[in-house]
């Protein structure tokens, strides 16, 4: 894909990921015990889409500054955050601002440009370290976490072919590590049949509980162009998909196309 967050930032994709990732940590807080998130492709923190690389690409104009426009109430959640915080923070950021004072964040991003940038944006937050590294070797070091309950977001560049592969190897072995953890894991929708794949190996491995969370812009037929997203969950909270179906209603009624639309899909039982 080429992908280099910052030309993205606040992109559909974006409103997608970080309106579920809230839903999540707020699913896990309704349990007082504590927990750790790891972020493992972490970022900036922070992007500007006034100038450089987002606006550049501008897809920011048809991710977030729709909703902010819209302000759909399914989604007023995620419109306070980034009213709070200042358009456009990433993950580490959003999760630094929700999480309770026992909990706690660990954001790693291997990017030699970027990781200084996520040091500096995280650096007043209490609760929160932020580590140069590989994100996938950084599931093998912090799992599993002291606290015993995590949630690991897993959002990869999709820079190289075998990605998939290697979310599938990766996953499957932190699992076997630490199968109570709740794994998310972000993936882009050109076609079917890279998904469809994806899926069906994750369906060989030991992993249980799987759901599919997805939002499609349009039919994914054309492989030349990004029509949709989803989140993969692996022990989705009790609750998640009552949750994340109005989100995912009020993303597509205001980003989708005719043809668009959203999708929850139990993919391994428990």
């Amino acid at each position: 894909m080429n992908y280099r967050h910052a030309y993205h930032a606040g992109n559909f994709a974006d409103c997608m990921k970080h309106a579920l990732l809230l839903e999540l940590l707020d699913a896990m807080q309704r349990k007082e015990k504590p927990f750790l998130v790891l972020d493992t492709h972490a970022g900036t923190g922070r992007y500007d889409l006034t100038t450089g690389p987002a606006e550049k690409t501008g897809e920011w104009r048809e991710g977030i500054a729709r909703i902010l426009a819209a302000r759909p109430a399914a989604l007023k959640k995620y419109c306070g955050v980034i009213d709070a915080l200042g358009p456009y923070p990433g993950s580490p950021l959003i999760t630094a601002s929700v999480l309770r004072e026992t909990d706690r964040l660990v954001a790693c991003e291997r990017h030699k440009e970027d990781a200084p940038l996520l040091r500096a944006a995280m650096a007043a937050i209490r609760n929160t370290a932020v580590h140069e590294r590989d994100g996938y070797a950084a599931m093998r070091a912090f799992l599993p976490p002291a606290e015993k309950r995590a949630l690991i977001l897993i959002d990869p560049p999709y820079e190289v072919p075998d990605e998939f592969a290697t979310i599938t190897k990766n996953l499957s072995a932190s699992y076997q590590k630490f199968n109570s953890g709740v794994y998310a894991v972000w993936y882009p929708i050109k076609h079917r049949p890279p998904v469809r794949d994806f899926f069906e190996t994750l369906k060989l491995t030991k992993l249980r509980d799987v759901v599919s969370l997805e939002l499609l812009l349009r039919d994914p037929t054309d492989p030349a162009r990004m029509n949709g997203c989803g989140l993969l969950v692996v022990n989705p909270p009790y609750g998640l998909a009552a949750q994340a179906a109005p989100v995912l209603q009020a993303l597509a009624e205001v980003l989708a196309e005719p043809g668009g639309g959203f999708a929850i899909t139990r993919l391994i039982d428990e």
